[in-house]
């Protein structure tokens, strides 16, 4: 059973359902509680056949809270569920528990993330909680020895599977097809072309890619940004857009189902987050055969060999991101260079396959453990 907050898309819920439709059928019966139903991810559940029960869970203590725990715990035991994995922060606190409390075999929890929320509670239960898992199922490197740096989690304790690029999202576009695309989002046939495939989401820092930009058109009047992704930040993006002059040049795509397939329309890829546990974007675009440029935070240095498959600066540094991006605009025999490499490493790290078959590997080791 998989316990997941919301059906939104996002990296994890996204990383989720990859899974869950890629999980070998025959060796293993899913279903999935959803503490938020609504979302436009539950229909691929449902065309893979995937039950999901939602919990509709309102607050993470009180009367309510207490009640779908105890649904929770009846639920896995009659359908006498082997795994527990919850998939984030929420499902952590709540699901690992009542699953441990409802005597489920194998529990296990997740760090997807590597800043945390502002509240100092939710840090100490979610650390609690995954104490109690058998394992804690980190996406990166990085994030692992932070685990064990930070906050006292002994290594065997966790394991480290990475994110994992999705087969139908590296299909090449055609040339006809990429330039209708540019067209349809009023993009010059042209125009040099950057941009980014990521939430518009206060850790995603956008602004210091517009500014980037502002710094980078005296040199480069052909250059466009296409923001691929929606999110509470749009409207305030958009004010900078005008404050920064940059009008015409600034193209916001929203969120689409071809999301990840859209690298293709960029000459570089950009993500400047704040802070990041693993960036599944990167993997995307370097799968594609586009260069990359993103702020060296959290468990990106896992998905970026800097100098090799793309480059990495600090964080909230404009300028640093305009030298970057400059460099590689500058430069098409690096940028060539760098999409072979980073297609080579994405195929050999981070291949479905090969992911997939670990996870289940230790579902199986896991159970195994429980039954000797």
């Amino acid at each position: 059973m998989f316990c997941i907050d919301n059906m939104q898309i996002g990296g994890t819920e996204l990383n989720a359902v990859r899974t869950a439709e890629r999980l070998d059928r025959t060796r293993f019966d899913l279903s999935v509680i959803c503490l938020q139903r609504d979302g436009p991810l539950m229909a691929r559940y449902e065309a893979a056949g995937i039950p999901v029960i939602s919990l509709a869970l309102k607050n993470l203590y009180g009367l309510n809270a207490v009640r779908q725990g105890f649904r929770l715990a009846t639920l896995l035991r009659q359908r006498r569920v082997d795994i527990f994995h919850a998939h984030d922060f929420y499902s952590n606190i709540f699901g690992s528990t009542w699953a441990r409390l409802a005597g489920t075999p194998v529990v296990i929890a997740s760090r997807r993330w590597w800043a945390w929320p502002p509240r100092r509670a939710h840090r100490i239960l979610n650390r609690i909680a995954s104490r109690f898992a058998d394992r804690v199922l980190a996406n990166s490197r990085a994030i692992s020895e932070m685990l064990a740096a930070t906050e006292g989690f002994p290594p065997k304790q966790v394991v480290v599977i990475p994110n994992f690029v999705d087969d139908q999202s590296v299909t090449a576009l055609t040339a006809q097809e990429r330039a209708a695309l540019l067209r349809g989002l009023g993009v010059p046939p042209d125009a040099r072309v950057i941009g980014t495939v990521a939430n518009l989401s206060p850790i995603k820092d956008h602004v210091t890619l517009l500014r980037a930009v502002a710094l980078l058109t005296p040199s480069w009047p052909d250059l466009h940004v296409v923001l691929v992704g929606e999110g509470p930040c749009r409207p305030t993006l958009e004010d900078w857009v005008c404050r920064l002059d940059l009008g015409g040049r600034v193209h916001f795509a929203g969120s689409r189902d071809n999301g990840p397939q859209l690298h293709q329309l960029f000459d570089v890829s950009v993500l400047c987050s704040l802070s990041e546990g693993f960036p599944n974007t990167l993997i995307e675009a370097m799968a594609q055969g586009v260069p990359v440029v993103a702020t060296d935070v959290g468990g990106t240095r896992d998905a970026v060999v800097n100098g090799t498959t793309g480059l990495l600066v600090p964080a909230s540094d404009p300028t640093r991101l305009a030298a970057a991006v400059d460099s590689l605009l500058s430069d098409p025999t690096r940028r060539r260079a760098m999409s072979v490499a980073g297609q080579r490493y994405v195929r050999d790290r981070f291949r479905a396959d090969s992911v997939i078959g670990s996870l289940e590997a230790l579902y199986t080791s896991l159970v195994g453990q429980c039954r000797a």
